[in-house]
């Protein structure tokens, strides 16, 4: 049933990475130009990648299993992407007084939060089948 919560928190997740990517920048470039998620190709597919995920674990509601190993998979992908994102804050120049880092590098963060509500949410429905079918 696509009217439970756990829908809502994949439709935000995939909103936050397909969505706010366009909006926000992820960090500023040596030469003062802000660079978005488009202008870097890899960054780019793994947001989309991430939305792609989430909304793929809408459409499996009828199989919560692997509902739950998608949530998963996009946690653990939006985990990669928050490493590379560290990594690359840590060699961009910059100093604490005038930070080049964008706010577009904590999206990762918005998505994983949302989507472990999604698979707490997720685990709780599949749970309460199970004590359902041990009435029978």
């Amino acid at each position: 049933m696509l009217q439970r919560v756990q829908t809502l928190y994949l439709l935000i997740a995939a909103g936050v990475s397909a969505g706010l990517i366009f909006v926000f920048e992820l960090w500023t470039a040596p030469n003062c130009s802000k660079v978005f998620a488009t202008h870097a190709a890899y960054v780019l597919a793994a947001f989309l990648a991430s939305a792609f995920l989430s909304i793929i674990a809408i459409f499996r509601y009828k199989n919560r299993k692997s509902q739950f190993t998608l949530g998963r998979l996009n946690i653990i992908l939006n985990f990669f992407l928050l490493g590379f994102f560290v990594y690359q804050s840590l060699s961009v120049s910059g100093e604490t007084a005038v930070s080049k880092k964008g706010i577009g590098m904590l999206l990762p963060i918005v998505s994983i939060v949302f989507l472990a509500l999604a698979n707490k949410a997720i685990k709780k429905d599949e749970d309460l089948v199970k004590s359902v079918d041990r009435l029978r």
